[in-house]
């Protein structure tokens, strides 16, 4: 298992996070809700990891996390889109209702990692590739 599957303590050679440390780290996560709007969704994690990410391994660790799941996302998207105008909209009959269930499945791993963020414990996505470390 690696450290950031489970909750870690602090106090094994790390201090809690502090309250700038978890608002940073939270704004990797949520912060994606505004960028995702344009379909980049991976901008505010990347932006997050660009200015804070060498200052503090806490924020580090989730601008890592959420930009791998922002970037697994956005394969997905590609990958159901170019199905549909490929199969000429005939896939549209299944990849609707998965971008349904897609949707509503990110909006709750975004709100939940954030949340977790903001409490100071680690949170890794589910079925998430890791391209960045």
């Amino acid at each position: 298992m690696d450290a950031m599957s489970q909750p870690q303590p602090y106090g094994a050679g790390e201090v809690a996070p502090r309250s700038d440390e978890r608002n940073w780290a939270m704004a990797a996560h949520l912060g994606a809700f505004v960028a995702a709007y344009v379909a980049l969704g991976l901008l505010a994690p990347l932006l997050v990891l660009l200015v804070k990410g060498d200052s503090s391994a806490y924020v580090r660790r989730h601008a890592v996390e959420s930009l791998n799941f922002q970037i697994t996302v956005l394969i997905w998207v590609v990958i159901g889109v170019a199905v549909s105008i490929v199969t000429l909209g005939v896939a549209l009959v299944v990849v609707v209702p998965l971008a349904i269930l897609v949707a509503i499945v990110y909006l709750v791993v975004v709100i939940l990692a954030g949340v977790k963020a903001s409490q100071g414990q680690d949170y890794r996505y589910p079925l998430t590739w890791r391209f960045v470390s």
